[in-house]
């Protein structure tokens, strides 16, 4: 990709990544709300081109399963449902569930 190129695709980026963003976050307070969406904002930015990559590779290592196994439909049936399985993007609850309770944060 050409530098002017890559130059383009990161503002691109990031406008997707803000627009993808959930509109309503629980946290309490405006600082915290903030704090939340720039680090979904951020996690998406990364995890949405990985996540795609995994996809595609996926799909063509389960297609491939299936003609080098002989026709195994199980197998690539199997291949397919763990790397098309979500979360596609991180939300506050996929966030929160990823580093657990944090009773500090209830007792607001």
């Amino acid at each position: 990709m050409s530098r002017p190129r890559r130059k383009a695709a990161l503002p691109v980026m990031l406008i997707v990544a803000i627009l993808v963003a959930p509109l309503s976050v629980s946290a309490e307070d405006a600082i915290e709300k903030a704090g939340v969406g720039v680090g979904v904002s951020a996690g998406n930015v990364v995890l949405l081109p990985i996540k795609a990559l995994s996809v595609f590779v996926g799909l063509a290592v389960g297609a491939a399963s299936f003609v080098l196994s002989g026709g195994n439909a199980e197998l690539t049936k199997q291949i397919w449902n763990d790397v098309t399985e979500g979360p596609y993007v991180i939300t506050p609850e996929v966030a929160r569930a990823g580093i657990g309770e944090r009773p500090e944060l209830q007792k607001k």
